[in-house]
Order: C-alpha cells, then sequence, then structure tokens
C-alpha cells in the first residue's frame, strides 16, 4: 500500500467525541501513523506477517493501519471503554479483524514473548510523570523484535539515556521528527491548535532468555 493511500484511509477514522484529559487522549493524526507504519514496514520489515500490539490503542489508528500494511494480527490495549468502542467501530466499517482488550498497560501478564511489535503513541507524561516510560518498558519486555513509539523531542536525550539503563532496550534510534498537531480539545487549550516536535522512535529489545 502506497504512503498517500494509508494516509487517506486513516483520515476517514473516528476519533475521540468526549477525550480524557488524565489519560492524555489526543488523537494520532494519519499523517504521523502512516508515516510511522509505513517506515516500520518498507524499511525494517516488522509490520507484514507479524503479531503487532498496539498500546493505548485510543481509537485504534495504529491498529487499523497495522492490519492494512499486513498484519497477521493486531491487538490492542486500552484503559477506556469510550476508546475502545470507537476503535471496534472503526475496525468493523473498514472490515479489519483486530482484537481489542480493556487493561491497564502496566497490569498485563503476557509471557513467551509471542508479540513481534509494538506500536504506541503513549502519554507524554506531562499530567503524570513517568507514565511515558511505563509504557516504553512494558512494551520492551513484551516485544520480540522492535517498538515504535512517539516521543517529544525535547525528551530526546532522556528517553535515549532511560531507555538503555532502565528499560531493557538493546538499542534506541530516532528515525525522524515529526509535528503532531494538537487541536483545541480542552478548556485549558488557549489556542485552536498547536504543533508539536516529536520523535519517531525505534527501540529493540534485549535478547530474551528462555528457561528450559
Amino acid at each position: 500500500m502506497k504512503l498517500k493511500q494509508l494516509e487517506g484511509l486513516l483520515g476517514t477514522l473516528q476519533q475521540f467525541s468526549h477525550p480524557k484529559v488524565e489519560l492524555e487522549q489526543y488523537p494520532t493524526g494519519p499523517h504521523i501513523a502512516s508515516r510511522l507504519l509505513y517506515t516500520a514496514e518498507n524499511t525494517f520489515g516488522d509490520i507484514s506477517g507479524k503479531v503487532v500490539a498496539d498500546f493505548g490503542c485510543g481509537c485504534g489508528t495504529l491498529g487499523v493501519a497495522s492490519t492494512l500494511v499486513g498484519a497477521e494480527q493486531v491487538i490492542g490495549i486500552d484503559i477506556d471503554p469510550e476508546s475502545l468502542e470507537i476503535a471496534s467501530i472503526n475496525a468493523v466499517e473498514m472490515e479489519l479483524d483486530i482484537d481489542f482488550i480493556r487493561c491497564d498497560i502496566n497490569k498485563l501478564r503476557w509471557r513467551d514473548h509471542w508479540i513481534d511489535t509494538v506500536v504506541m503513541n503513549p502519554p507524554f507524561g506531562t499530567r503524570r510523570k513517568g507514565s511515558d516510560m511505563e509504557f516504553l518498558a512494558m512494551a520492551l519486555k513484551v516485544a520480540s523484535g522492535a517498538v515504535y513509539s512517539l516521543h517529544k523531542t525535547t525528551t530526546r536525550d532522556y528517553i535515549k539515556r532511560t531507555a538503555l539503563r532502565d528499560c531493557n532496550a538493546r538499542s534506541a534510534e530516532v528515525l525522524c521528527q515529526l509535528r503532531f498537531d494538537v487541536p483545541q480539545l480542552y478548556k485549558f487549550h488557549k489556542k485552536k491548535e498547536v504543533d508539536i516536535a516529536v520523535d519517531l522512535w525505534r527501540f529493540e529489545p534485549c535478547e530474551k532468555i528462555m528457561i528450559v
């Protein structure tokens, strides 16, 4: 699938009707989502034929994109039931088979590392400090291949240092810098739209030691 075609399809998806500020719910726009998945597949081969998990899936944009790019199985995980309902509607309307699970990321108990790739647009950690690294640490625990994640460019040095030191990452690479369009969603937003610089990261987990 071509990049523009993927972006166009993602642009038709429903998004949050009543976003929750405590969960830092911001829609992953089609421009960023399409480039994340297109890069993951066409540069690294991390999507097609793989089992992909979308952490904090929200309305399912990254999960839908993963399926359109050719993932064998996609699992979307979110703590918010209203978001999962929208994500399910998006999957049905696109005629895609995606599994959705309501769960706190920190309470996942997956074993055997059967997830190949994790894709995510985690909380930036502005409402609850450290939530971004909680997502990353769990993603690196369950992924056997790679983790793709978006983080504010201003946190670049911290993300790399913490991922390599504390989160079981073997490698941490910024693939590109993108502009995240944040619309006027909450009462404290004074501007109609704000662009935030974000990094698209690719992390590889350390090799898992299998005990037999």
